[in-house]
């Protein structure tokens, strides 16, 4: 019988060396030596493994790499130096110019950005479909379509797509089924256990919790991964060995504190749905969420961020910010610190207007990421900002 979550997030570790470390090490080195000439020469032929330029590879985020393949159920992976230049690499270095994706409509902000600035460049296109209705998927194929690139639970609309049939549709077409698994993060949700080919994450959020340090990694399988290292080697988006060290050991209380911050979202929800000043709330495992039974059936719990629109639409949600003593303003979230986000004017404000509407994205739309403070103290402040509307 395999080991739990929580044992594999922990005991997942680079070797011990001589000095007997209880804690992996930092290798702060920019390469590795060779036992001798013909030594070289096998590393670079790939006739034997092992560490040649931390470009190319380092203990420190293979620990992590390995960690996440063990969370996530998958084959292999690469690490980089933040969450979009995993997607970026996810894309850039499996398409070809002419290739098409299908994309679920509610993709991050900066996402949309690649997909319609940069990959046009080299005739990459693409199609949005709307992830909550899977009957919209197959008429929006094209011959020349690769990939289904998809978010679920998205940013910041906090849809959910039925990942056992966005499998099934990527396995009848021969298509790569690559999912951003940020939100969810493994604890919450394993992708893999449904047939994705890809898991991407921005480790910049959950998986490091506390808005320290940036990073990102695709998993998957071992083929297509393979081709990515390749990329990745040459195009070096790669990962610090520092800040793959913070993020292994970051991995070792994600259990613990994806259970609070989903104890405390699901908490602070309720308390929104109940206010007055509030006109609606969504939450992947509030039974109002229209998705519920979906993200009961998908996700282990239902995350750590949370969505609402206060009355008064965009004046409201200004207000109401404006109006906070505690809690963040800022555009990041998955951090200690419960923090407070307008995707309109921040995260989404490269949208046109009609673009954001289409995926939920309202004037008024409020994106709450809810930390580990108590959550009494977390409520007194959502409340008396509401209280003043």
């Amino acid at each position: 019988m395999g080991r739990k979550f929580e044992t594999n997030a922990i005991r997942t570790q680079t070797e011990r060396s001589q000095n007997r470390e209880h804690s992996s090490p930092v290798y702060l080195t920019s390469s590795f030596v060779f036992d001798s000439a013909e030594h070289g020469r096998e590393l670079f032929a790939n006739e034997t493994e092992g560490n040649v330029y931390s470009r190319y590879s380092n203990p420190n985020t293979d620990e992590f790499i390995r960690k996440i393949c063990e969370l996530e159920g998958a084959d292999d992976g690469i690490a980089t130096a933040s969450g979009m230049a995993a997607v970026f690499s996810s894309l850039v270095g499996l398409l070809d110019s002419g290739d098409h994706i299908l994309v679920g409509r509610s993709v991050f902000g900066s996402t949309h950005q690649i997909l319609t600035e940069l990959l046009p460049r080299w005739n990459i296109t693409h199609t949005y479909v709307d992830i909550t209705d899977p009957g919209s998927w197959e008429p929006a194929l094209r011959p020349e379509t690769r990939m289904f690139f998809l978010e679920t639970p998205s940013n910041p609309g906090l849809d959910i797509l039925d990942l056992q049939k966005a499998t099934d549709l990527s396995k009848k077409h021969e298509l790569i089924l690559n999912v951003d698994n940020c939100f969810a993060t493994p604890y919450l949700q394993q992708p893999g256990q449904y047939g994705a080919d890809l898991i991407i994450h921005s480790a910049t959020k959950f998986i490091d919790g506390q808005g320290r340090t940036l990073g990102g990694i695709i998993v998957g399988r071992e083929d297509l991964i393979e081709k990515l290292r390749f990329f990745a080697r040459h195009a070096g988006p790669a990962m610090s060995p520092f800040n793959a060290w913070v993020l292994s050991k970051s991995l070792e209380t994600l259990a613990v504190r994806m259970d609070r911050h989903c104890s405390n979202a699901l908490h602070l929800a309720g308390f929104l749905e109940k206010h007055e000043n509030v006109s609606w709330v969504r939450y992947p495992f509030l039974p109002s969420h229209p998705q519920f039974k979906l993200a009961k059936k998908q996700m282990a719990q239902g995350g750590g961020v949370l969505v609402f629109h206060p009355e008064g639409g965009y004046s409201g949600a200004r207000l109401f910010i404006d109006k906070l003593r505690m809690l963040s303003l800022s555009s990041n979230l998955g951090d200690t610190r419960t923090i407070v986000t307008h995707p309109a004017s921040t995260t989404h404000s490269k949208l046109t207007e009609e673009e954001r509407l289409a995926v939920g994205i309202t004037p008024g739309l409020v994106r709450i990421s809810v930390g580990l403070e108590h959550i009494d103290d977390i409520i007194d402040d959502v409340a008396q900002a509401l209280d003043q509307l």
